[in-house]
């Protein structure tokens, strides 16, 4: 690969991970790129006309968005290209009651978002970042994004004196040992309550409201560390969120540069972490309504999807050097050995052999090497939205990632080569006619 292009990707992968620490402001990153590449903001609630040649992108929630490019060719014709991701990822959320005293100590009671891997986040730096819901001048409900940035927070860990069998035998208690410590109440005094710290921060980026204003919000606490190349050579990419905003960001990338006549899309949902079953889930309607508003002959439209192929575009499990065993033998995926096909005879994995075999040629186009993940059969195998989306929409679909360690982690790692290599291969995909379900 070029290293001058090697690097550029890499270093606006990381900008693009640093400007997004929660699915709204990843929605608001995506948005915001895609608006200045010349796509046009599509309201939900307007009537469509949508013409040919045309390039439009919606959201919904704040934290699912939705980017289409209108080719030429009848939509019956010549089928959608698309690629799937998910916006969102496990970290602790900040439950409606905030405010928690102990000890002197003021601090914030959470939630647990998805299978985040707790043990990681205790003595990081931690900020604070979401959607705030208020009353507005017109006493109207409006939201606006909100990061206060700096490290606000921490979790502290209890000292091994206090328990020796820490490094042997230490479990996690959710609702008790991982509440964030915000600041100190000298004296016994009260101090400022949660929401009067949120309205302060909102006042810094220009929206001048009272604690008695917010309504409600949504915020998470994130890793203030900045992602980062590591590894004597940079082989690696260290960073909070890489599952799944790495793959949001390498299908933006294959959508923004990819040319010629075929229909693509790109779909990036919320909630795949929990399951997916919400609105702007991939569980959800979002998808198969704008099919819907695209091609509302039904008909016509199942034409469409017979002639369309999904990619959901999810980090795989690289093979790990110190747990060996915790991986098939023959389905070890190397970190910088190319992106993962990843299969589960369950349908854990929406991966059949037709979809499988096109991504591989399409890899051997682009000269990309091509792995496979599948889990020990005595292990449960996650999942996607692959299946998910598959079974909602109709849609042929194959499960594919880049090799990762620490998955779920606050900080987690991937090879520095294995983005770039995915979006070559997406960015094919967009391009280059497919017969699809041609069989002899």
């Amino acid at each position: 690969m070029n290293d001058a292009v090697h690097s550029d990707f890499n270093d606006d992968l990381l900008r693009f991970i640093a400007a997004s620490p929660t699915p709204f402001h990843a929605t608001a990153e995506m948005a915001r790129r895609l608006t200045e590449a010349g796509f046009e903001r599509l309201q939900e609630a307007d009537h469509w006309q949508l013409q040919t040649g045309g390039r439009y992108f919606v959201t919904r929630n704040d934290s699912s968005i939705l980017a289409f490019v209108h080719a030429a060719e009848p939509l019956v014709d010549a089928g959608i290209r698309m690629v799937g991701a998910h916006t969102d990822s496990p970290c602790l959320k900040i439950k409606p009651h905030a405010d928690i005293q102990s000890a002197g100590y003021s601090q914030v009671g959470v939630e647990v978002y998805g299978g985040a891997l707790l043990n990681t986040w205790f003595d990081r730096d931690l900020s604070i970042a979401g959607r705030v819901t208020y009353k507005d001048s017109d006493s109207e409900p409006c939201s606006s994004l909100i990061d206060f940035c700096a490290p606000v927070a921490v979790v502290p860990s209890l000292a091994i004196h206090l328990d020796r069998e820490a490094n042997r035998n230490r479990s996690i208690n959710a609702q008790e040992d991982i509440r964030p410590l915000l600041m100190l109440a000298p004296n016994g005094d009260q101090p400022t309550p949660f929401k009067q710290v949120v309205s302060e921060q909102l006042k810094q980026q220009g929206v001048n409201i009272g604690a008695a204003d917010i309504l409600d919000f949504e915020l998470c606490l994130y890793d203030t560390q900045t992602p980062a190349l590591v590894g004597l050579k940079r082989e690696f990419i260290a960073s909070a969120r890489l599952d799944n905003l790495l793959s949001c960001y390498v299908g933006l990338q294959a959508l923004l540069s990819a040319d010629g006549e075929q229909h693509r899309l790109l779909v990036c949902n919320d909630h795949e972490e929990v399951g997916s079953a919400s609105a702007c889930g991939a569980k959800g309607p979002m998808l198969d309504q704008f099919l819907q508003r695209l091609s509302p002959d039904v008909s016509e439209r199942m034409r469409m999807l017979d002639r369309s192929i999904m990619v959901s575009a999810d980090n795989a499990h690289g093979i790990h050097p110190n747990f060996t065993a915790k991986h098939d033998a023959q389905h070890g995926p190397l970190l910088n050995g190319g992106p993962v096909i990843k299969v589960n005879a369950n349908q854990r994995y929406a991966t059949n052999s037709e979809t499988s075999g096109m991504f591989r040629l399409l890899c051997q186009e682009a000269g990309i090497a091509v792995q496979s993940f599948v889990s020990r059969t005595d292990m449960e195998c996650g999942s996607t939205i692959g299946p998910i989306t598959s079974a909602e929409v109709g849609v042929r679909t194959i499960d594919v990632g880049v090799p990762t360690f620490a998955m779920h982690s606050v900080r987690e790692l991937a090879g520095s080569d294995d983005a770039l290599a995915l979006k070559k291969v997406l960015e094919l995909f967009f391009k280059r006619p497919l017969r699809l379900g041609h069989s002899v």
